[in-house]
């Protein structure tokens, strides 16, 4: 991939394609895309599931044949796959924080580079890049967070009447949902509190439509795409094992968990519905030793408050760009995997261009 270098010195305009397969995709790699553009660089995307749907104006649609064609010297995923035949550096961004989901760690052998958000993942990920070693790490922070930087700072005091977001991953063998919705019920309608309900886009429909038909005078069902645009109007998050609790302590405010897959020091897990409101109200007390876990906590999965993690990434993909783009041992064939991908797009033609 040295041609990628050698373009770039030749003033050619630097591409960078955006893959996704979900909608978060455009909440994860539109600040990475605002940085390309502000460096002069070009975008455009592609989808192998839903979200082209929901492009701007200005923001350009790809199919493979388009993609190969264009040349990207990066392609930049917050997935798990992307096609092996697609031009440039395979970047992978994540599309959460490790919540304790085996899925998290697990090297697929599609990339070249993994650009991690804290500490914590990039000590395993590097592990595993000194052990594989067909790919490399860079610790950037997560480009989802730019736009967000200034909630990640001081902690506003609780609202009168407090504010709870109650958000669910859609896995039934994770999900809380349909254990707490009593509760939910119970708590959302007496007015002492506030409720803000949204779910992972997987969620169960009919799980759905139980806690949608709730809303009332205190309760809300969001759909907001980003979750991230409700976390400033809450004072806590009830969940389960959802990624999103990761996102919402980096705020510096509590959060409750039902049977969490890794508990700890920066939550209020819980095994027990009865637990639920009691809970609720300790978090709400906002205890020393909870504030403190919960900045340790922060700082271990994404101490960067500076609102520039998308810069840190496009500065990761061209030092390795610089360096060769290659990692020392070559990417695993992998082919199962690339059938299966190839049947997902519905492409058959050749690898190379």
């Amino acid at each position: 991939m040295n041609d990628l270098h050698d373009r770039a010195e030749a003033g050619e305009t630097r591409r960078y394609l955006m893959y996704g397969s979900e909608r978060y995709a455009l909440a994860i790699l539109r600040p990475l895309q605002a940085a390309i553009r502000a460096r002069g660089g070009e975008t455009a995307w592609f989808f192998d599931g839903p979200g082209a749907e929901d492009l701007a104006p200005g923001e350009r649609l790809l199919d493979v044949e388009g993609v190969r064609r264009w040349k990207p010297r990066a392609v930049v995923t917050p997935g798990n796959h992307l096609p092996h035949f697609f031009p440039g550096v395979k970047v992978e961004v994540f599309h959460g924080f490790d919540a304790g989901k085996p899925r998290h760690i697990h090297v697929r052998g599609f990339f070249d580079l993994y650009c991690t958000t804290g500490p914590r993942d990039t000590a395993q990920f590097q592990s595993l890049a000194e052990t594989l070693g067909h790919f490399s790490v860079a610790e950037t922070g997560w480009p989802k967070l730019d736009p967000f930087a200034a909630q990640f700072g001081a902690i506003e005091p609780v609202r009168s009447p407090p504010v709870i977001l109650y958000h669910s991953t859609f896995s039934p063998s994770w999900s809380a949902a349909e254990t707490l919705y009593d509760e939910v019920k119970r708590l959302s309608r007496d007015g002492r509190w506030k409720w803000i309900v949204t779910f992972h886009p997987k969620m169960n429909p009919d799980t759905v439509a139980r806690f949608r038909a709730l809303e009332n005078g205190h309760l809300r069902f969001a759909e907001d795409d980003n979750i991230l645009d409700l976390f400033g109007q809450v004072d806590m998050m009830c969940s389960d094992t959802s990624s999103a609790l990761n996102e919402f302590l980096l705020t510096g405010k509590p959060v409750v968990t039902f049977r969490n897959r890794r508990p700890g020091p920066q939550l209020i897990d819980i095994d027990d519905a009865a637990q639920f409101e009691p809970a609720i109200e300790r978090a709400l007390s906002r205890p020393p030793e909870l504030m403190r876990a919960i900045r340790d906590y922060a700082d271990a999965i994404h101490p960067y408050r500076d609102g520039r993690s998308s810069e840190r990434v496009l500065d990761a993909i061209e030092a390795f760009i610089d360096a060769g783009a290659r990692n020392r041992v070559a990417k695993p064939a992998n082919l199962w995997r690339k059938l299966r991908l190839r049947r997902r797009i519905g492409y058959w033609g050749p690898a190379r261009i």
